[in-house]
């Protein structure tokens, strides 16, 4: 049995200041992101500012957008000049692609990619009698 699918975490740091602190950065990111990868964008993307408890006064930004493979997510941290970013997916995708587009609009000096692949015994194929 194959997994259900991939989820990539990306870990930015030493990012540009301002790239971080950008709501408009952050929604065009997530806008576009699903159609670089192959995935079907089911909302548009949803992202707020907040001031956390690890901020020393400029307010991060925190972004979501559904896809109808499962989800991608930003959460910056500019005090920190810090980003975490993450994509799962039940289809297949070039997460290295994806690393390199996500890493590069942050100007990241240095990320850390993690690639878990998740549901190993997820049950893929419907059994005929299951469905009718």
């Amino acid at each position: 049995m194959s997994e259900f699918g991939l989820h990539v975490t990306i870990d930015g740091s030493g990012c540009n200041k301002r790239k971080l602190a950008s709501v408009t950065l952050v929604y065009d990111i997530l806008n576009k992101l699903p159609d670089r990868i192959g995935m079907t964008k089911m909302t548009l993307p949803y992202v707020v500012k907040w001031l956390d408890k690890f901020a020393h006064g400029t307010e991060g930004i925190s972004g979501f957008v559904m896809i109808a493979e499962s989800h991608i997510s930003i959460h910056t941290f500019p005090d920190q000049d810090y980003v975490f970013m993450d994509i799962f997916s039940c289809r297949e995708f070039d997460a290295e692609r994806a690393a390199e587009y996500l890493t590069e609009a942050f100007e990241a000096k240095k990320y850390h990619k993690n690639v878990l692949k998740r549901g190993i015994d997820f049950p893929r194929k419907l059994i005929l009698s299951q469905i009718r």
